[in-house]
């Protein structure tokens, strides 16, 4: 019987070693989460940690400003088309948005299409749109009103000596789509 004490003895020692160790590595995993967040933001790979810093572009050149005049017109189309701001002033680099506000005037649905252009002409190149309702049809029914954002960047390689740009937007009827005017 002792033989047999020693070994549930033993065998209670290897438990409790076993619950230990067990313990000690839900505690080392517990603790790698802080541990690796800290890691990662001294040596400056995880972003995360920092979600409620505002990322900052570095591109902005707070050093110019261009004016930006906003035009619009659907004299091809029986739509009232209006930016909601007629000018403003950007940095080269800033994302803007912009609204436009279009009301279908007629009684039946209307589909159209938005050209843009821009003056001076060269600054077409420089004006980016990530966003914009010219990019696809529109499709208005009778009497609908519609906002459209524009969303854009004037790149800083814009020439210095422009300093004032038109965006002009013109809606054409699409062929085929709702009634003729």
């Amino acid at each position: 019987m002792t033989a047999h004490a020693d070994s549930l003895q033993q065998n209670r020692l290897l438990l409790k070693k076993l619950v230990v160790v067990a313990v000690l590595m839900f505690g080392f995993a517990y603790a790698l989460v802080p541990f690796y967040r800290q890691i990662c933001e001294a040596i400056g790979i995880n972003s995360l940690t920092k979600a409620d810093i505002a990322p900052v572009n570095s591109q902005v050149d707070l050093t110019r400003n261009v004016s930006i005049e906003f035009d619009a017109n659907s004299t091809h189309l029986p739509w009232r088309f209006k930016p909601v701001t007629n000018a403003m002033t950007v940095h080269p680099g800033e994302l803007t948005t912009v609204m436009y506000e279009v009301t279908n005037t007629k009684d039946y649905e209307i589909t159209g299409q938005a050209i843009p252009s821009y003056a001076p002409k060269e600054s077409a190149r420089y004006f980016k749109k990530l966003e914009c309702f010219c990019f696809s049809n529109q499709t208005l029914k009778a009497g609908e009103t519609k906002r459209f954002p524009v969303v854009f960047v004037i790149d800083p390689e814009l020439h210095k000596d422009v300093t004032t740009i038109t965006l002009s937007y013109t809606f054409f009827e699409l062929a085929g789509k709702g009634k003729a005017s």
